[in-house]
């Protein structure tokens, strides 16, 4: 993926910045007392996920007008990703709530809330073209296509970045209870991955853009061909402890993972796709920088939330020399 020219900012994150309450008892839901409150949502953990790095960043998204979107205005200005862009929701809207549950051995699930939220509600005149015009590139969720008007907002932030060369990465974040139909998400995942340079996901995420595409849902060579013959320049398929695949035109290459004891898992591709592009921006090689998303994946998983966790470019570096790496 070339970069162009000198611009004001490294990545322009698009989409959810919400609230997570974080179980602090270990156990089911039903049981827990108190919890831990953090900035959560997808591009917001990975915008503070690359802000941590060193990368400049920046946020196009919209919260509430009350305590918790003050608190996540004030969380992301604090890690460094520019604010400027994100605006308060004066309807009555509430910014998205998360709630994560934690087990034994690193399982974990969550209740999410995000009926008619703020971010669900940023408006197409919102949009900024300069602001875009000014980042390297814009990383788009796939939680922003579910409803309008967010969804026409994201495809005309799609529209101005490749007006401007600004490369796209559509991240596909599925959540099933954010969509109305499996089939929905299909379409508008397909719509979106055919105007991006570089789609990331799960294997799961990549079998629902498939649905309504593709025949032989679950096999990654065929997927990515797929996608590089209509335009895309990257594939990254995500499989957890299994690690990771990214194809170009120029092949594939096999990512590994640092094997820890996990708290949850909730946040592992926020850091990793972080990692990731800063590799990218500063021009190592598709094996160095899986090397460094899979050490950024891993230290987040061994905190207890997704934001707060996600590592500094000394510990990712620190970690990489003092622990062993299983390739892919």
């Amino acid at each position: 993926m070339q970069l162009e020219r000198l611009r004001k900012f490294d990545v322009i994150a698009m989409g959810r910045a919400t609230v997570d309450l974080y179980a602090n008892e270990t156990g089911p839901m039903e049981n827990v007392k108190t919890f831990s409150k953090y900035v959560g949502g997808s591009p917001a953990n990975t915008a503070v996920a690359m802000a941590n790095l060193g990368l400049r960043v920046g946020y196009i998204g919209k919260v509430s007008d009350d305590a918790f979107g003050r608190f996540i205005y004030s969380y992301l200005n604090e890690k460094g990703v520019d604010v400027s862009h994100i605006l308060k929701d004066d309807t009555g809207r509430r910014s998205g709530l998360t709630m994560g549950e934690i087990r034994e051995g690193g399982k974990c699930s969550y209740f999410m809330y995000r009926k008619d939220c703020a971010d669900l509600n940023i408006q197409c005149s919102e949009i900024d073209e300069g602001y875009i015009a000014e980042s390297k590139m814009l990383l788009i969720s796939g939680t922003s296509l579910t409803h309008s008007p967010a969804r026409e907002s994201v495809f005309l932030a799609m529209a101005y970045a490749r007006k401007h060369k600004t490369r796209i990465i559509l991240d596909l974040d599925y959540r099933t209870d954010t969509w109305n139909t499996e089939e929905e998400a299909s379409v508008y995942y397909h719509m979106a991955a055919l105007q991006s340079d570089m789609v990331i996901g799960t294997r799961e995420e990549f079998n629902i853009m498939e649905k309504m595409f593709l025949s032989g849902n679950g096999n990654d060579k065929t997927s990515a061909e797929y996608l590089l013959k209509q335009g895309v320049e990257c594939v990254s398929i995500k499989r957890g402890r299994d690690g990771s695949c990214i194809y170009t035109k120029e092949g594939i290459c096999r990512g590994g993972v640092y094997p820890v004891k996990a708290v949850k898992t909730f946040g592992a591709g926020d850091a990793y796709s972080g990692a990731f592009h800063y590799g990218i921006i500063n021009g190592f090689n598709m094996e160095k920088c899986l090397k460094y998303a899979a050490a950024a994946a891993s230290i987040t998983i061994s905190g207890h939330s997704c934001s707060d966790s996600t590592p500094t470019l000394e510990q990712v570096e620190k970690f990489i020399t003092e622990n062993h790496y299983i390739r892919g």
